[in-house]
């Protein structure tokens, strides 16, 4: 059985795609013949200060040479390039996305968080990505060479088809950390000219991780006058979430930009009708026929595919038929795991 360590910065608890994804390859890599050991690196990435980064690179050189180690990307990619020579064992990054491409960013910071990603990439021995897309980017923008990278798309659990609310008013549902890149200002935007329509928008999500973001959007909000329209529930667990998906109408998703989308994922398993953007790997992750797609950041777009839906319950149920097939060809967990699993065990033998 091969043995890795996997690293991976912060709470892995937190209720986010990118934890959820290392959460379940710590739980299903051992099926798959990887003996992996979680290495908890310290929060603050991926802006941590020079005592961080020497923090994590101690835990980082401990681990033996004869072992893989999986590095989350939100640490590996924020680390300084020169310091990964020191490392003893073989290096396989896994990137959810790239840093630099987060949105809010400033220029200079989103800059240079690129070009030490792209320094810090040559330097591993394989990249794992979560879709195609991101791995365009890798090759295209960051100069990763195809055939150093896997994709190991996230796993979707099994669920029962949502049965909706039940009432005149269209249940709309949002999923997604409050941060600028998941796009909930445009989306409330979008809706503020829609209030002689029937709709209630539930958004799930942390509004701890960007509070300023988080206070932007409520000031949105309380602009339109929408506060008695638009519910928060915050963080959800996952029996939460499944009652939130299994009452709701049509799922929206308005990010500027998705390395995969596992939301969208989810959304599918429960045969929800969806619209969200080209942003990323997002329009790649549901078939057309499942979703009305619109450019990232398109208000009036995002309006007209919002009035389209709200307004044709029989595009709703050709998109929820179309969203609940494509669900039967998600992978599953075993599958991301396997994949990540035969990527590992291949740095294993070029190592020795």
């Amino acid at each position: 059985m091969s043995q890795a360590v996997f690293a991976i910065p912060g709470d892995l608890q937190t209720l986010t795609g990118g934890y959820g994804y290392d959460r379940a390859l710590l739980s299903f890599l051992p099926s798959c013949g990887v003996d992996v050991k979680y290495l908890p690196l310290p929060e603050g990435f991926p802006f941590p200060d020079a005592a961080l980064c020497a923090q994590a690179l101690t835990k980082l050189k401990s681990v033996p040479p004869d072992h893989i180690l999986l590095v989350d990307g939100l640490a590996l990619g924020a680390l300084p390039a020169q310091s990964l020579s020191d490392l003893r064992a073989p290096v396989v990054a896994l990137v959810h996305h790239p840093l630099g491409l987060e949105s809010g960013l400033a220029p200079d910071v989103a800059r240079k968080l690129i070009e030490n990603e792209r320094d810090v990439l040559a330097q591993t021995c394989a990249v794992i990505v979560t879709s195609a897309t991101t791995r365009d980017t890798l090759i295209s923008d960051f100069a990763v060479p195809a055939d150093r990278i896997t994709i190991a798309e996230p796993g979707t659990d099994p669920a029962e088809r949502a049965s909706g609310s039940g009432r005149d008013e269209i249940e709309l549902l949002s999923v997604g950390t409050i941060t600028p890149r998941k796009g909930h200002v445009v989306l409330v935007e979008a809706l503020s000219h829609l209030t002689h329509l029937p709709w209630h928008l539930t958004l799930v999500g942390s509004e701890m991780r960007d509070p300023s973001c988080a206070q932007a959007l409520h000031g949105a909000i309380a602009k339109h006058g929408l506060q008695e329209r638009i519910a928060f529930t915050g963080e959800c667990e996952a029996d939460a979430l499944a009652q939130v998906y299994a009452g709701s109408d049509l799922f929206i998703l308005p990010s500027l930009y998705e390395g995969y989308g596992m939301v969208l994922a989810e959304a599918m398993a429960r045969g929800l009708p969806i619209i969200t953007t080209t942003g990323g790997a997002a329009a790649a992750t549901v078939p057309d026929t499942a979703a009305l797609k619109v450019s990232p950041g398109d208000v009036e777009a995002l309006r007209a595919a919002l009035m389209r839906a709200l307004g044709d319950a029989k595009l709703r149920a050709s998109l929820s038929e179309a969203s609940w097939q494509a669900a039967a060809k998600l992978p599953s967990w075993q599958d991301t795991a396997s994949a990540v699993a035969q990527c590992l065990k291949r740095v294993r033998e070029e190592a020795i």
